[in-house]
């Protein structure tokens, strides 16, 4: 049954690039922001998928640290994307740019977009989510973890190729009720069979229903740094720049906010029954797919590792996408001088459209890059850790003060956004990924970019 739900959903997507393939974007603005007609519906759907791939490193998480799991990867992001909707949303689709660095390139010059595109395109390689889907078809079909990986890559990106943000948003609906079915079965199928609350305290270890999964405070507090990312997330940028209208994106995020509540409701409970139930899993990566193929039907399993399937490959396809505009556009366009801070928005739409060559091409290339980093990861969750701790020093505060229209010398900006990368990046090296003298990459990271924004604020004035 499991191999039957796959095939469906196999050739639902061959149908979705068969379709999309027909008719190629007609230029730069539909094919990188679908011509900014996204309508409520369609940008929260598109937005909850997109921000939830990372679905197993979530089961990961849970298995081995508990409910702390709600502190780390839900409070914080509501958090940030509650200030991101109600100051940031509406301010972003006024702008009427296509991408975040002519954002920085409008406010501080080419050098700063240039750093802010490289780190842009290093944070959005979907290296992560590739792992994730090659861990999945690994466990539900046995094939080999390369192989998974690289089917599940080229599935991922394939209707991408001609048909930009519409072709991910039109996936990404269909993939937003199959990621919530799955987990709508799967939990109260737990509940039923072997109890609540109660059978929960009975079998796990009391560590996993301790606020800090035993971590420890700063295990827990570097996730309220790393989420800081959320406030220069490149899918909320994306997604306000193709919102319909101002209302749209703020209203899009908020009811974003209450579904992905939902949602972490029933994968912490999830991963908390396949802790109890599984305690010997010697991949804490497969406690979904685990958990499902212990408790559900095989019919419902099938519908499960569907679930699972979309839920990660709507991200894959997103950052893929993202990954590509960057690099294609925003790097090597922009390193040309083929885009301008002062040309307007419909100026923008010539050189722009001179890309969409080199994006495609660099579908490809990102495409390459993210299996090659998801053979060579371990973890799904030191990911994550690591390119927020590279990422968020870079890009918040020169975004931030973009956004507020404050304008600083472009190359005392573009030098502290280096600056603060480099540190997070030696700081990673000398610890090895780990906390170096039991302080976190980030810390540093945003301390030279504060430090070096308030000196170059001072020199300027």
């Amino acid at each position: 049954m499991t191999a039957l739900a796959g095939v469906f959903y196999a050739l639902f997507l061959l149908y979705a690039v068969a379709r999309l393939f027909r008719k190629s974007a007609s230029g730069a603005v539909e094919f990188i922001v679908a011509s900014r007609g996204l309508t409520l519906p369609a940008f929260t759907a598109s937005l909850v998928t997109t921000w939830y791939g990372g679905i197993l490193g979530v089961g990961e998480y849970t298995f081995s640290h508990g409910i702390s799991n709600w502190l780390v990867f839900g409070v914080p992001y509501y958090l940030y994307a509650g200030i991101f909707a109600m100051f940031l949303a509406a301010r972003a689709r006024r702008s009427e740019v296509l991408t975040m660095p002519d954002i920085l390139e409008k406010q501080f010059g080419r050098p700063a977009a240039l750093a802010g595109a490289g780190m842009m395109f290093i944070m959005t390689v979907p290296a992560a989510y590739v792992l994730m889907l090659g861990v999945l078809l690994n466990f539900a079909t046995g094939w080999p973890l390369w192989v998974g990986v690289i089917l599940g890559t080229a599935l991922s990106v394939s209707y991408v190729f001609r048909g930009g943000l519409k072709a991910v948003v039109a996936t990404d609906i269909v993939q937003f009720f199959l990621m919530f079915l799955g987990f709508v079965v799967l939990v109260p199928v737990c509940i039923s069979r072997f109890g609540g609350w109660e059978f929960l305290q009975n079998n796990l270890p009391a560590s996993h229903l301790r606020w800090d999964g035993g971590l420890g405070v700063q295990a827990i507090a570097v996730w309220y740094f790393i989420a800081l990312s959320t406030l220069v997330e490149p899918a909320f940028y994306q997604r306000c720049y193709a919102a319909k209208t101002e209302k749209t994106a703020r209203w899009g995020i908020v009811a974003a906010i209450g579904l992905w509540m939902f949602f972490d409701f029933l994968t912490t409970t999830a991963g908390l029954y396949a802790r109890a139930l599984l305690p010997d899993l010697a991949n804490p990566v497969q406690a979904f797919p685990a958990l499902a193929a212990h408790v559900l039907h095989p019919f419902w399993q099938g519908v499960f590792t569907v679930a699972l399937l979309a839920t990660i490959m709507s991200t894959v396809d997103s950052y893929a996408f993202i990954c590509a505009v960057t690099l294609g556009r925003d790097v090597v366009s922009r390193w040309r001088g083929e885009l301008s801070s002062n040309q307007q928005p419909e100026q923008q739409s010539k050189p722009s459209e001179n890309s969409l060559p080199l994006i495609r091409v660099s579908l490809g290339v990102t495409a390459v890059l993210a299996v090659v980093m998801a053979l060579w990861a371990e973890s799904v969750i030191s990911l994550w850790k690591i390119l927020g701790s590279l990422g968020t020093p870079v890009l918040l505060g020169p975004m931030l003060l973009a956004q507020w229209g404050k304008r600083l010398p472009g190359f005392g900006v573009a030098v502290v956004m280096l600056a603060s990368g480099l540190t997070s990046g030696v700081w990673l090296i000398l610890g090895h990924a780990e906390p170096w003298l039991g302080i976190e990459a980030i810390f540093p990271g945003l301390f030279v970019s504060g430090l070096g924004l308030g000196l170059v604020k001072h020199l300027s004035e």
